[in-house]
């Protein structure tokens, strides 16, 4: 069986689009795909969403709220010998804001979600995008 890592991946809407991040080159998988903010589970999966949001976005809590935490989604990547267990989340952004993004990626969009097929994604990104849209 391959060994478990455990992740949140917190999806951000405003104005009917969500918020897309190009993942750079200093991070360790899927270098250069399109993802949501993300992040390794160190505390408990609702802890550590708003930790990824405010690294990642510079967004404060008060600057977003919980719509929607779907069920988890397991997947094996047997390329990289892990099982990812994803545990993903809806934020809505009450105010439409400049958004700062961290090392980890290297540029945004703000896209409809019926544009992701336009774009090279992490692994199950619609899947697990599917677990919090309405």
């Amino acid at each position: 069986m391959l060994p478990e890592k455990h992740v949140v991946t917190c999806f951000l809407e405003s104005d009917d689009k969500i918020l897309i991040l190009r993942r750079s080159e200093k991070v360790g998988t899927y270098r250069w795909r399109w993802a949501g903010v993300s992040g390794y589970v160190e505390t408990t999966p609702d802890e550590q969403a708003l930790i990824e949001i405010r690294e990642e976005t510079g967004l404060l809590d008060t600057e977003v709220v919980l719509r929607k935490k779907g069920e988890p989604l397991v997947f094996d990547d047997e390329q990289l010998g892990v099982r990812w267990v994803i545990y993903p989340y809806l934020f809505h952004i009450k105010v439409h804001k400049q958004i700062s993004i961290d090392w980890e990626h290297k540029e945004y969009q703000w896209i409809k979600p019926a544009e992701l097929a336009n774009y090279e994604t992490v692994p199950k990104y619609i899947e697990v995008l599917s677990r919090v849209l309405p």
